[in-house]
């Protein structure tokens, strides 16, 4: 082999979120339900005739030795799943990073898979995940969860419980075919122009839940609660319910931080409900990035949020999960 090509979808939250940190399923069990799209995360890895290593993403590096590789998760992942001689590894992505769709997990995930095909060994989808959390969570303490990780690692819509052991009970949801059809045709997502690092909220968030804040907590109780409510309402169908238990979710999101929204934020989500949508919330930690809202009438709301400047990034949900293939 010479050339290993690998894609890794991103995902859109769609209930609990934010109950998958660490700081609060070591002490409470976490749930959060997700569904991977078709949109990537990709990577190509050239492993012969490599004299140093070589790195492109939104910049280009070349080193001599992996410890002097700048982007960390590059280098710490190098580190601990690659023993062979330098290579180079070039990757893009559908979406502009700090978007909300678990982009740093995605490419996480997939240079994971990528390095494991070069070194000719298989990686279940759990043992992918829970090395992209080791190098996130525990190797560069990034105060993020373990959502983004096991979407990118298994595709599909699942439901995801984090126990305060560390392990992670992956449920696969059987949506009903009528049920994707009206998700499909119902749910979109629009671009608020704005891209942020979550690291900062998510950060207080963190922070809040360590320290046993009684506000933060039953925040998060509720959250939690939310992701039951909606893996229940997905399976059975109820999209206009689950609608709008969307605008109660994010209700509660944006309480947590004064980051989580802002003035063009509200505007979208007000336009949006005025189109007809019945609920909606921002994916990812808040602060910019993509929002998700479900309308009986797609066609006014796109009407509605594309006049103010905020383009619709169509999507279908995608079941495949992380993936790897080699070009002779």
């Amino acid at each position: 082999m010479s050339v290993i090509f690998s894609r890794a979808p991103l995902r859109v939250s769609l209930g609990g979120g934010g109950t998958d940190l660490p700081s609060y399923y070591e002490d409470h069990t976490g749930f959060v339900v997700s569904g991977a799209i078709d949109k990537y995360v990709y990577m190509l890895a050239h492993t012969v005739f490599q004299k140093r290593y070589r790195m492109k993403y939104s910049e280009i590096e070349e080193v001599d030795h992996v410890s002097e590789i700048r982007h960390p998760i590059l280098r710490e992942s190098l580190r601990r799943h690659w023993r062979g001689n330098p290579l180079e590894i070039a990757s893009v992505a559908d979406v502009p990073a700090g978007t909300g769709m678990g982009s740093s997990g995605a490419f996480t995930v997939c240079l994971l898979k990528v390095l494991a095909h070069a070194r000719c060994t298989s990686i279940s989808q759990n043992a992918l995940a829970e090395a992209a959390c080791e190098i996130e969570i525990d190797v560069l303490g990034e105060p993020i969860g373990k959502q983004d990780q096991y979407v990118a690692a298994h595709g599909g819509i699942c439901a995801y419980t984090f126990h305060t052991g560390g392990t992670v009970e992956v449920e696969p949801l059987e949506l009903l075919p009528e049920t994707l059809r009206r998700l499909k045709d119902h749910m979109l997502l629009f671009y608020t122009g704005e891209a942020r690092s979550a690291s900062k909220i998510l950060f207080d968030q963190d922070t809040r839940s360590r320290l046993g804040e009684t506000e933060i907590l039953s925040n998060l109780h509720r959250t939690k609660q939310m992701g039951y409510e909606s893996r229940d309402l997905l399976l059975a169908g109820d999209l206009d319910s689950y609608a709008k238990l969307m605008d109660e979710h994010w209700q509660n999101k944006r309480k947590r931080s004064e980051g989580m929204a802002n003035a063009r934020i509200d505007r979208l989500y007000d336009l949006a409900l005025e189109s007809g949508a019945l609920g909606g919330k921002l994916v990812g930690a808040g602060g910019g990035g993509f929002l998700l809202v479900f309308t009986p009438h797609p066609e006014e709301t796109r009407q509605a949020l594309i006049s103010v400047d905020a383009p619709e990034l169509p999507f279908e949900f995608e079941f495949g999960g992380a993936y790897a293939t080699e070009y002779a």
